[in-house]
Order: structure tokens, then C-alpha cells, then sequence
């Protein structure tokens, strides 16, 4: 597939430094996707992993140079960092390799609407004073992820496009589906108290955009569970993208995901 250039790329959760980190997925993605400003919205580095066990195959090292590859080719690339990899909120307004660190920003998008992009982790508390993690159980959560691991290994073999065994089963959790609903429902409000139209986000490793109370709420969902990313085009509409197969087959966002303004009539007739 040719390679596609959009204005902005939302990308986040990461999680490079965890054995469930899809960073392959995500090289491709970047081989695949250019754009004027990339905003790395937090949790790209798993720095809580990393202290208890030091893990950094190759993979994690190219997602790194092909990110500063971009920036001196003249991306801006822009990184919000998350609880993972909090200790770089002691660097707000530094530059490392032309990656700029900054702890929130207000994106202007072409259409002339703001967006409020931050991680979303503050949010936890504010929700249900415990992280969604707690809901499922870390050994639960854990698990799930193993068996992601080894189901991604056996699709991948039969050449059939990734699919995420965690991700569906968190949505199964009656607690999980409550707090994902609550925590979009105060990030939208921070977005309204801020002036912003919308906001841009990540954390938990749900990407869906939707309008909430006039509040465009947009997730960029994660490259362990989902490999999402969500893309600003030139005249302001978002997509999100789901990248499921590697080589560069792009696999459609569901009708459901995707930004209704850039639906074909056909589409909104289906």
C-alpha cells in the first residue's frame, strides 16, 4: 500500500518495555503513515515494567529511531506522557532528539476546533478513586494478556489478521464497561471546562470516538490490545485506524468507530 499523510497522528499505550507490547505492528504502522505532528499521548514506555524486569528486545529500540527518524525529517513530534512513564513529567518544555515533552496541549484541529490531548490517568481517581486494572484483577488482566500473546502467535502463523482475546474480554466485565463509561464522561467534562470542543486521549486501551454532551470525545485505544491509532486528516475530520495485519494490509475501523462526518452515503444508508 502506498504510504498515507495525514496532518496529525494520535498514538498511546504503547507500553514498550512489556512482553505484550505490539511494537512490530506498530513499525509497520509508521512505515505505512506520515504526518505534520505526531502526539504521543502517554504510556509509550513502560517504565513500571522495566523496574521489575528488564525487557527491551530490538523491536523497542526501532520504534524509538523510527520515531526520531520522523522528527529530523521535520515531523513535530509531541509526547504527553502517562502514569507508565511519569518520571518525564519532570521535563515539561524540554526537546530529547527533537521530541517535545509537554504534560497536556490544546491541538487547534484544520477546522478550527479545539482539542484537549492529555493521557487520562489523573482521571482514575476522580472516577472510582482505583484504576481500571483493579476491576479486572492484576493476575486476571495478566493472564489475559499471556494468552493474547500466544493466540496473536498462532493467528499470525495461520495468516489471519491479529485479533485481541483481552480486549474482548474486558468488555465482557460489567465493572470494566461502567468505569470506561464514567471515566469518558469526566474526561469530556475537563475538555468543556478547559474551552475545548473535544479532547484526545488514552489510558484505557479503549479507542472509540464519540460525541458526548456536545463534547467530541476521541480515544486512541493501545498497541498491546487493540493496535490503534487515530488520524487527523487535512480538513479537520478524524479516523481511527486499526492496523491488524502487518505489510501494510490496513484493516478497516467497524462502521461503529469510525467519524461519521467522513461516512460515504452509502454507509450512513447501511
Amino acid at each position: 500500500m502506498d504510504t498515507r499523510h495525514f496532518r496529525t497522528l494520535f498514538i498511546s499505550d504503547v507500553h514498550l518495555g512489556s512482553k505484550a507490547a505490539k511494537a512490530d505492528f506498530l513499525i509497520d504502522f509508521l512505515k505505512y503513515h506520515e504526518a505534520d505532528t505526531i502526539f504521543l499521548v502517554g504510556d509509550i514506555v513502560d517504565g513500571w515494567r522495566l523496574k521489575r524486569s528488564w525487557y527491551w528486545p530490538q523491536e523497542c529500540n526501532d520504534v524509538i529511531q523510527k520515531l526520531l527518524r520522523k522528527a529530523r525529517k521535520g515531523t513535530r513530534i509531541i509526547y504527553i506522557p502517562g502514569n507508565h512513564d511519569e518520571f518525564l513529567r519532570d521535563f515539561p518544555g524540554m526537546h530529547f532528539g527533537g521530541i517535545e515533552v509537554a504534560e497536556r496541549m490544546m491541538h487547534e484541529a484544520a477546522d478550527g476546533k479545539k482539542y484537549l490531548v492529555l493521557h487520562g490517568d489523573e482521571f482514575d481517581v476522580v472516577v472510582r478513586n482505583a484504576r481500571l486494572l483493579a476491576y479486572l484483577g492484576d493476575w486476571a488482566y495478566d493472564m489475559a494478556i499471556m494468552i493474547n500473546i500466544g493466540l496473536a502467535a498462532v493467528r499470525r502463523k495461520l495468516g489471519m489478521p491479529y485479533w485481541s482475546f483481552s480486549a474482548w474480554a474486558k468488555l465482557q466485565v460489567k465493572h470494566a464497561v461502567n468505569f470506561i463509561g464514567e471515566f469518558q464522561k469526566v474526561v469530556a467534562e475537563e475538555a468543556r471546562k478547559s474551552g475545548a470542543d473535544g479532547v484526545i486521549c488514552g489510558h484505557i486501551h479503549h479507542a472509540v470516538m464519540e460525541d458526548m454532551d456536545g463534547v467530541r470525545y476521541i480515544n486512541t485505544g493501545d498497541w498491546v490490545e487493540s493496535c490503534t491509532a487515530i488520524a487527523e486528516h487535512e480538513d479537520g475530520t478524524f479516523e481511527l485506524i486499526e492496523w491488524r495485519t502487518m505489510g501494510g494490509a490496513l484493516a478497516p475501523a467497524p462502521l461503529a468507530l469510525e467519524d461519521h462526518r467522513k461516512r460515504e452515503p452509502a454507509q450512513q444508508a447501511a
